[in-house]
């Protein structure tokens, strides 16, 4: 995954993921909205095979948008290193 950073200030955060598709992008997008500081957290993926997701997160300026983003990121890494525990222990 590469992340390109179109606009980043206090309140604002626009960065392209390139290489991902809807399925990564809606955990992620539904990460960052549950933040009480976000105030829009969407993604735009103009075509699904040539498009890559560009996503806008604004907040309140209570919280910085990317540190928004980052917390979201960390709760998501520490669900899937959960998931892959409970597999881990599953699948012996």
């Amino acid at each position: 995954m590469e992340i390109k950073i179109l606009e980043n200030n206090k309140t604002r955060l626009q960065f392209e993921l390139k290489g991902e598709s809807h399925s990564f992008c809606n955990i992620l997008r539904s990460e960052i909205i549950q933040d009480e500081h976000v105030k829009v957290g969407s993604y735009n993926l103009r075509h699904p095979l040539i498009g890559s997701p560009n996503f806008i997160v604004e907040t309140d300026g209570k919280k910085a948008a990317l540190d928004v983003v980052q917390d979201a990121v960390k709760r998501l890494s520490k669900d899937a290193d959960k998931v892959k525990s409970s597999a881990k222990s599953v699948l012996k």
